[in-house]
């Protein structure tokens, strides 16, 4: 296969992403790769420093991109932010929706039982996590259909316990086990409504190292906690993923090379979702 046919099939040259979440390490990687594959990539969240500096990296190699601030709870401020990239670009092509994340307080710990969880860290997490993809969707892709020829590309971020029980991520379980489904769904709902132009597909990343799990899976020194051995024992590549190992998936997904791949969750996970143990 030629270099101008790979060119074709997996260049997004042109193509305006927007990445919620896209100033944490995994979205930061994302969005660097986005604009590497020839995007111009929007880096949303709400610290603006950590925004801007991964949009320094992008321009720093010669990509396009700017940072928007806004809260993906807030539909009014999804909107301004939807205005902002339409007035610089024209248009939206892209939405990879990773923000998201879990509380202290929706997780069992080892001497808690399912009884001691309010039900309050419960419905936050699982708004932040499934309400926090919906609204970004609803947004951004009504700015794709109502192109001339509907258009657009939606990745959500699911997880491996939305399809593994793993101990402790009660409400961070049910909310990316909720995205699952509501990427099938909307999948469906935007072709036929739509046209084949519009995709909605996921990704499940197995264990990678962030802000949030850091102090979960690895102790002061580097060394693996109890629960990061017993991921690394449940994943065949025996490591966990580098954030760049997502990037091949994601601008796939993003391309015309998967224009025919729509409602799919595909795990990025060395192996863990096929694993029983044994």
């Amino acid at each position: 296969m030629s270099d101008l046919i790979l060119n074709k099939l997996f260049s997004l040259k042109d193509r305006v992403a927007v990445v919620t979440g896209g100033s944490g390490v995994l979205g930061g990687a994302m969005a660097k790769g986005l604009a590497l594959a020839g995007a111009r990539v929007v880096v949303l969240g709400r610290n603006e420093a950590r925004a801007s500096a991964v949009v320094s990296d992008i321009t720093a190699n010669g990509g396009e991109s700017m940072a928007v601030l806004a809260d993906i709870s807030d539909r009014s401020q999804l909107e301004i932010a939807r205005e902002a990239i339409i007035q610089r670009w024209d248009q939206i092509d892209i939405l990879v929706n990773m923000a998201g994340g879990n509380i202290p307080a929706a997780t069992i710990t080892p001497d808690a039982t399912i009884f001691d969880m309010p039900h309050t860290a419960f419905e936050e997490v699982v708004s932040l996590n499934l309400l926090g993809t919906l609204l970004p969707s609803q947004v951004f892709g009504q700015a794709m259909v109502e192109r001339n020829q509907p258009s657009g590309c939606i990745v959500n971020i699911s997880s491996m316990s939305a399809i593994r029980a793993i101990s402790r991520v009660v409400g961070y379980s049910a909310a990316k086990a909720g995205i699952d489904n509501f990427t099938r769904w909307l999948a469906v709902e935007l072709a036929q409504k739509y046209g084949d132009g519009m995709r909605v597909n996921a990704i499940a990343p197995g264990f990678f190292i962030g802000e949030q799990n850091r102090d979960l899976l690895l102790n002061a020194d580097g060394s693996l906690t109890e629960r990061g051995q017993k991921i690394i024992e449940h994943t065949p590549a025996g490591r966990f993923g580098k954030p760049d190992e997502l990037l091949s998936t994601l601008i796939w997904l993003c391309s015309s090379g998967s224009s025919f791949v729509n409602g799919v969750v595909i795990p990025v996970d060395g192996g863990f979702s096929i694993y029983s143990g044994v």
